[in-house]
C-alpha cells in the first residue's frame, strides 16, 4: 500500500445510517457511505446529509478502491471514483492520493489511461462555447489543440470524492492536447472550473499493487444474457466492453447502460467473415494482444462527385496491461497504430502537420462509415456512424497519422506499417500467409534466377497495363482504400472525456 499522506485521517459516523465514514485526504470535500451510499459533505467536524448517490455501474475494471502504486517516484492510493456520462457512453475518473497529501486523477483516455494533477489556468478561463473543436490556444504559451468540447453528467461515484458537480446535471467537458503529448481537462461543472493536466500512463508501470485479482475479473466479465434481436444467448468477456455482437444473428447490442436495464440494438446483415478470427492472439511490441473487435470501414475521397468508395477493416487488439492498440488491414498493407495522448501540430484544411519531431505530409481526405462490426468494443460503436478523415504519411517514410474528426471531438492517431509476413507470423498463420499479402510487397530486384533483362520486361508490361486500365476507366479511386485507415475518437476508440 502507499504510505499515508502527512496528515491526520478523519472519521465520523453516516448523518444517514450512523456508519462510519473516513477521509484519509484534507483536500477530500465529499465521500460516499459505503453502507446506505448518502453522499455527505465535511463541515469542519461534522458532516452532513446531502442526498443520495445511485451506485457505481460496474465496469469490472481491474482497478478498485484502495489499489496502490507509484507515479514519478512517489506513492499513491486510489480512495475515490467517479463515473460520468457523456454522449456515447461512460467512462470513469479514479482519485489519487499521493504520498505528500496532494491529489491526482486516473483517468480512461481512448482504451489506455492518462495521470492528471490540478493545475492553475494562468489566466481566467473562457466560457466552453468559445473553444471550439479544432482550434489552438495557448496554455502557458505553449499551444494546445481543442480534441472535445461535449456534454456530460455525473452519474455516481464512490469513496472520497473533490468537489462535486451536481448528480444528474448536464455540464460542458472541453480537453486539449498538446504537441509534446500532454492532455488538459477542463470540468465546467463547478466554480471555478476545475483543470487538470498530464501524460498517457500504462498501468504495467505504475507498479500497482491490490488490483482486483485476475479470477474475480474473468468470473465478473464473464457476463450472460439473451440477445434483445433473436434471443441467443450472449456472453461479455472483456471487461470494459461498452458494446458487443450476438454471434447468432450478428445484431449490434449497446452495453453502456449496462445489462440489466433495456438494451439497444440494430441488426446487421451481410455479415464479413475476418481474416484473422475473433479471440485469436499475436504478438505485438513484446506482448500478447488478443482479437477482441473487428470492424470494416468504408471511405469516399473528399469531394468526389461519383461516391466511390473504397474499404478496409480494423482489428481492436487488447492486452490487460497497456489496454487497447488497432491492427488495420488496408490495400496498400498492414498497420498497428493507436489513439495519440498527445495532439500534432496542425492547421485545419493544411497539408502539413508535426507530431513529436516528425514531420506529416497529407495523403488522402476522405468520409469514412462504419458498415459492419463484430466483437466487443469499448466504446458504443455504431453502424452507420460516419467521420471526416485525413491521412498522413511521414515525410521520412517511418510513420503514418489519421485525424479523425466526429461531432463534438477531433481525435488523433499514430503508428507504423507491418509487412504482411510479420503480421501473419505473430498470429502464428504462416500457412496462410498469401492471404495476409498487400500492396507493401517488396519490387521485384535481380537475382536468385531472374536477370535484369527480365526486370525490365516486367516492368514494360506493368506500364502497358496501366495505359490500357487507365483507356477504360471512368473514373480513378475505385477499389480499397490507398492509404493507411482511421483510428480513435469515439467512433472508433472511445476518449477521455
Amino acid at each position: 500500500m502507499a504510505s499515508s499522506a502527512p496528515q491526520r485521517h478523519y472519521r465520523a459516523p453516516c448523518p444517514g445510517c450512523g456508519a462510519p465514514v473516513e477521509f484519509k485526504s484534507a483536500q477530500s470535500t465529499h465521500a460516499v457511505c459505503p453502507y446506505c451510499q448518502s453522499t455527505v459533505v465535511r463541515s469542519g467536524e461534522v458532516l452532513q446529509r446531502v442526498g443520495t448517490m445511485a451506485e457505481v455501474f460496474d465496469d469490472h475494471s481491474p482497478l478498485q478502491l484502495m489499489a496502490s502504486g507509484r507515479f514519478q517516484g512517489q506513492a499513491f492510493t486510489l480512495i475515490g471514483r467517479l463515473q460520468y456520462q457523456g454522449p456515447q457512453g461512460r467512462w470513469a475518473e479514479w482519485i489519487a492520493l499521493l504520498q505528500d497529501g496532494s491529489s491526482a486523477t486516473l483517468g480512461e483516455d481512448n482504451g489506455a489511461y492518462v495521470f492528471t494533477r490540478p493545475a492553475a489556468p494562468g489566466r481566467a478561463l473562457p466560457d466552453a462555447a468559445h473553444l471550439r473543436v479544432g482550434m489552438t490556444t495557448a496554455v502557458d504559451g505553449e499551444p494546445f489543440s481543442v480534441a472535445a468540447n461535449l456534454q456530460a453528467q455525473l452519474g455516481a461515484a464512490e469513496g472520497e470524492l473533490p468537489a462535486l458537480p451536481p448528480l444528474g446535471t448536464p455540464f460542458q467537458v472541453v480537453e486539449l492536447r498538446s504537441s509534446g503529448g500532454e492532455v488538459l481537462s477542463i470540468d465546467y461543472g463547478t466554480q471555478p472550473p476545475q483543470v487538470q493536466r498530464g501524460h498517457a500512463v500504462r498501468l504495467e508501470d505504475l507498479q500497482l499493487q491490490g488490483l482486483r485479482d485476475d479470477a474475480s475479473v474473468r468470473e465478473e466479465a464473464a457476463r450472460q444474457f439473451a440477445c434483445p434481436s433473436c434471443g441467443a444467448p450472449v456472453r461479455v468477456q472483456l471487461s470494459a466492453s461498452k458494446s458487443c455482437t450476438c454471434p447468432s444473428c450478428h445484431s449490434l447490442i449497446d452495453l453502456s447502460a449496462g445489462i440489466g436495464g433495456e438494451l439497444r440494438h440494430a441488426a446487421q446483415y451481410e455479415p464479413v467473415e475476418p481474416l484473422i478470427p475473433l479471440g485469436s492472439t499475436g504478438q505485438f511490441e513484446g506482448a500478447a494482444w488478443q482479437v477482441v473487435g473487428f470492424q470494416h470501414r468504408t471511405g469516399v475521397e473528399a469531394g468526389d462527385d461519383d461516391e466511390e468508395s473504397f474499404g478496409w477493416e480494423e482489428y481492436l487488439l487488447y492486452n490487460r496491461q497497456r489496454g487497447f492498440i488497432f491492427l488495420v488491414d488496408a490495400s496498400d498493407g498492414w498497420s498497428l497504430v493507436r489513439p495519440t495522448t498527445g495532439a500534432p501540430t496542425y492547421k485545419p484544411g493544411t497539408p502539413n502537420a508535426t507530431y513529436l519531431g516528425r514531420h506529416y505530409r497529407l495523403a488522402s481526405r476522405y468520409r469514412a462509415e462504419t458498415n459492419y462490426v463484430a466483437g466487443e468494443f469499448y466504446w458504443p460503436v455504431q453502424r452507420g456512424q460516419k467521420t471526416g478523415n485525413d491521412d498522413f504519411e511521414a515525410v521520412d517514410g517511418k510513420g503514418i497519422l489519421s485525424r479523425e474528426q466526429a461531432p463534438g471531438e477531433v481525435t488523433w492517431s499514430h503508428g507504423q506499417r507491418l509487412d504482411s509476413a510479420v503480421v501473419a507470423r505473430a498470429f502464428q498463420l504462416g500457412e496462410k500467409a498469401g492471404l495476409f499479402r498487400r500492396q507493401d510487397a517488396g519490387p521485384v530486384s535481380p537475382g536468385a534466377g531472374v536477370g535484369c533483362g527480365t526486370v525490365v520486361l516486367i516492368l514494360i508490361v506493368l506500364v502497358v497495363l496501366l495505359v490500357l486500365m487507365s483507356n477504360c476507366s471512368g473514373s480513378p479511386g475505385t477499389g480499397y482504400r490507398s492509404s493507411g485507415g482511421s483510428w480513435g475518437g469515439y467512433t472508433s476508440g472511445g476518449g477521455h472525456k
